[in-house]
């Protein structure tokens, strides 16, 4: 078992180690192997950024992301970061960017529409994370497959099999309809969020509710 001491260790090593990050002005506290982040970015990648840093650091079971966002003196207004967002939706969703809205207030965005499949639901929450000025993504992007879920479970457990950083038979899949639940215990960060990715990749899910626990 690692102490909470080496997991602090490690994460702040990992967050300077992590060349697009400046580690200088973020703060880590570990308590029972779960990780809270403080501290100020000038980013809202640079807070996304740091999140996923402290998640790739073994003994990380949980994780609060605290990190305060603010932005140079040179604010940008919600206009001009609205008309970057719709641009850079143009450049990575081509096709389906007519069915997404961009609403912008105070430089947080909020992204709707629908749209046929996650992973242009995570492009266009990516396309916009790193335009200067933001300072929050919600995406409120649904679903609405272009075919029915046909045994979705099967398809699920056939690629956590096949994946090698997936212990399946330690993940339970319960499915309704295009819903999804996970649950069961993984080891580490990476395998809860690929567990997560490769139940996204069946066809017909609309929704997967990461239930999995992370411990030894």
């Amino acid at each position: 078992m690692i102490s909470d001491s080496e997991v602090r260790k490690n994460v702040e090593h990992e967050l300077e180690w992590d060349a697009g990050l400046d580690a200088s002005e973020l703060a880590v506290a570990v308590k029972n192997g779960v990780v809270t982040l403080t501290g100020i970015v000038h980013r809202y990648s640079d807070k996304v950024e740091a999140e996923r840093a402290a998640k790739r650091v073994k003994g990380v079971y949980g994780l609060v992301n605290d990190v305060d966002v603010r932005l140079a003196s040179d604010e940008r207004t919600d206009a001009e970061i609205a008309h970057d967002a719709v641009a850079a939706l143009q450049l990575q969703l081509p096709v389906s960017v007519e069915s997404i809205k961009v609403i912008v207030e105070n430089g947080h965005i909020r992204l709707e529409g629908q749209v046929h499949w996650n992973y242009q639901r995570q492009r266009a929450d990516a396309a916009v994370r790193h335009l200067r000025g933001v300072k929050s993504v919600r995406n409120q992007i649904t679903i609405v497959p272009t075919v029915s879920p046909k045994d979705v479970r099967g398809e699920i457990q056939a690629a956590f099999h096949r994946s090698a950083q997936i212990e399946a038979n330690r993940v339970t899949v319960e499915v309704n309809g295009g819903q999804v639940i996970l649950t069961g215990t993984v080891k580490t960060w990476p395998e809860h969020e690929e567990a997560e990715r490769a139940a996204w990749m069946a066809p017909g899910v609309v929704g997967v509710r990461n239930n999995l626990s992370i411990g030894p």
